[in-house]
């Protein structure tokens, strides 16, 4: 064993090591990105605070006191609903996930009960609820807790708030069903974002796309050739998505033409960027990691995995910019809700941005470029 030739091929590692952006990015760089975004959702989970939406059919200070409980938990953002309009069409319109209805009739019943000791007195407060989001659930939880603690202080062995659940959709949806539309959405995404990167950065860098001025291939010819490529594999990576999800979880979803058009649409969005960062970026290493800088983080930002209602409200506000919430969104529309002019409305954003990334990428990949 010789000290000196180890020493000396760990500098070589070392050395190696320091000039491998990507690399570095994923041994050091990365797992900070990840630390940071999940430390900054989850730092305060039990402390987190959700939007809530009441509406008071009572109008009494007793009920207006219940409201003001739940605010005062630190858990809620309470905004009030009219109590003359219909609580479900107004879910429905308004795309909210939980709306907490107290009944008429429930400072009446809290007399019974607090002055007449009456332990049959007892209210029902209903939660209409939309099924397809996952932190309905954690929301609920969360007030039935809070309206234990009501329980406990009230004299009698029933419960004196109960609660009953109205859906505002007609069909029960499985988590699986609205988590196959975002792995969809994830998987094009990798790989229009990461083929246009390495295809692009390494013939670059070793002067490939030069000499083809000199072939009758055009610029165009050259694009286009690698935007079909990229939608077959797309194409291909739906198709194995779909099966997997039939063949094991039985799913019930959708499959129309929305599902190829946001295909087109992300394939042509994310190549695009892929396109402008071969261009910022001088060598292909750097390119790549530059890649995955934008990926990761829209992976787990735009509402793949999970709500990004769970998220605080400065990254809710940030997720909402991301091209990957436009197309996860449009695709759950189309292929959960059969919602078309939702997906119409998220597919014309998707596509806006696919255009002037797209527009903005072949404007900057030039044939004189490599070296």
């Amino acid at each position: 064993m010789s000290p000196r030739v180890i020493g000396a091929n760990l500098v070589v590692s070392i050395k190696s090591f320091s000039r491998e952006k990507s690399a570095m990015f994923f041994t050091i760089a990365f797992p900070i990105i990840l630390i940071l975004v999940f430390g900054a959702i989850f730092l305060n989970q039990d402390n987190m605070s959700f939007a809530l939406y009441v509406q008071d059919l009572d109008q009494t200070n007793s009920s207006a006191q219940l409201v003001k409980m739940l605010e005062r938990s630190g858990r809620f953002r309470i905004t009030k609903v009219d109590p003359a309009i219909n609580a479900t069409q107004y879910a429905k319109g308004n795309k909210l996930n939980l709306i907490l209805v107290i009944p008429r009739g429930y400072e009446s019943s809290l007399v019974r009960r607090m002055t007449f000791r009456d332990p049959s007195a007892s209210v029902t407060v209903t939660y209409i609820y939309d099924s397809s989001s996952t932190s309905t659930a954690t929301k609920m939880q969360v007030l039935q807790s809070l309206f234990g603690v009501v329980n406990q202080g009230l004299s009698g062995s029933l419960p004196f708030i109960r609660s009953t659940e109205t859906s505002i959709l007609t069909k029960k949806y499985r988590f699986i069903e609205f988590f196959v539309p975002g792995i969809i959405a994830m998987a094009v995404m990798t790989s229009s974002l990461s083929g246009a990167v390495n295809v692009n950065a390494q013939l670059r860098q070793k002067g490939v796309i030069r000499k083809l001025s000199t072939t009758p291939i055009t610029r165009t010819d050259w694009i286009l050739s690698n935007i079909l490529y990229q939608f077959i594999l797309a194409v291909m990576s739906t198709i194995a998505i779909l099966l997997v999800s039939y063949a094991v979880f039985n799913v019930s979803l959708q499959i129309n033409a929305w599902l190829l058009v946001f295909i087109v649409l992300e394939v042509f969005a994310f190549a695009g960027i892929g396109m402008i960062l071969t261009r910022v970026a001088e060598e292909a290493e750097s390119a790549v990691a530059a890649a995955n800088v934008i990926m990761f983080p829209m992976m787990f930002l735009s509402g793949s995995f999970f709500p990004i209602e769970m998220m605080p409200g400065f990254l809710q506000t940030f997720a909402r910019i991301l091209p990957l919430y436009y197309v996860n969104e449009g695709l759950r529309a189309s292929m959960v809700f059969v919602d078309n002019m939702t997906a119409l409305r998220y597919s014309a954003v998707i596509g806006v941005f696919a255009t002037v990334v797209f527009i903005v990428g072949i404007l900057t990949t030039k044939w004189e470029e490599g070296k």
